[in-house]
């Protein structure tokens, strides 16, 4: 018998299957490095969630082991109105932050372009005696500062923790003097060849193009002066009305500390601002800290 001549395709070899999506050891990395990021997620989001929660049940009901308010409470955030001088710690706080945030500014844009842009003797030690006094601790110079204001009767208000920002801030500084190195030097040279003076090239060349570093630092102080209790407790702790929120929110939980749900509220109050602020201003923030240079 002859034997049957086979097709060449019938002889061809066979490759393994095409694989379709992407390999096992990847598929496994990508759902440990999601599942990380979940959970850092739920660890970060959890507690905010408890404070929620916690706000919106009853005095009796946040002392017990339950987790979800039955029923939702919102009398709270009426009594936090009510029976707290909330409005006026909102509006120290305010003026504390915005005024601080302006004086900062005028002091500090100025400054880091000095240091940046226009090269002069001791440029390098005025830069190292602002990264010094960054890194000095506010404990240290305390005691002779407080005795300073005191002398100028300006002791039970928040003026002393405003005012020194007309002299720089150091942090600001030296995050504005970074960015600021990062712009090539040849606009400002252009623009003196215009006829520029040095707060020209300021004001029309350098501050246009570093919007993105003067947001970051302004959205730095403004959190910084919001969330401040250390100034606070040193200078206007005697003077109830020159309280701020970050103070007087402290010092209602030292003195109702068993009234969980109204503590919750009005830390939720407190929250708010800064969240809006941060979420409508967050775009410039994160371009300003991802485009700040670190040239030396």
């Amino acid at each position: 018998m002859t034997a049957v001549s086979q097709s060449p395709l019938a002889r061809a070899p066979r490759g393994p299957a095409p694989r379709t999506g992407r390999p096992r050891g990847r598929t496994l990395v990508w759902i440990a490095e999601h599942a990380a990021l979940v959970a850092l997620g739920v660890l970060t989001i959890a507690p905010i969630v408890f404070v929620v929660l916690t706000s919106l049940m009853s005095s009796n009901q946040a002392l017990t082991a339950s987790i979800v308010p039955r029923p939702l409470d919102f009398s709270n955030y009426a009594r936090v109105f009510t029976e707290l001088p909330l409005t006026q710690w909102f509006g120290n706080s305010s003026m504390y932050a915005v005024l601080a945030t302006a004086f900062m500014l005028v002091s500090s844009v100025p400054a880091a372009y000095a240091l940046a842009q226009i090269k002069f003797r001791g440029a390098n030690l005025i830069f190292t005696v602002i990264i010094v006094a960054m890194l000095l601790p506010p404990q240290v110079t305390a005691v002779p500062v407080y005795v300073m204001w005191s002398h100028l009767h300006l002791t039970g208000t928040l003026w002393p923790l405003i005012l020194p920002n007309l002299l720089g801030d150091a942090f600001s500084i030296f995050l504005l003097r970074q960015f600021f190195m990062t712009i090539p030097k040849e606009y400002g040279d252009a623009a003196r060849m215009d006829g520029c003076s040095e707060w020209g090239v300021l004001w029309r060349v350098v501050v246009p193009m570093a919007r993105p570093g003067i947001a970051s630092a302004a959205i730095f102080m403004f959190f910084h002066s919001w969330n401040d209790y250390y100034g606070p407790l040193l200078y206007a702790s005697e003077n109830q009305a020159a309280w701020p929120v970050a103070y007087g929110l402290a010092t209602f939980r030292g003195q109702h500390g068993t009234d969980w749900s109204m503590t919750m509220a009005m830390t939720v109050v407190v929250m708010v601002p800064v969240v809006i602020i941060f979420f409508f201003a967050q775009k410039a923030f994160v371009e300003g800290i991802a485009l700040t240079g670190v040239k030396g």
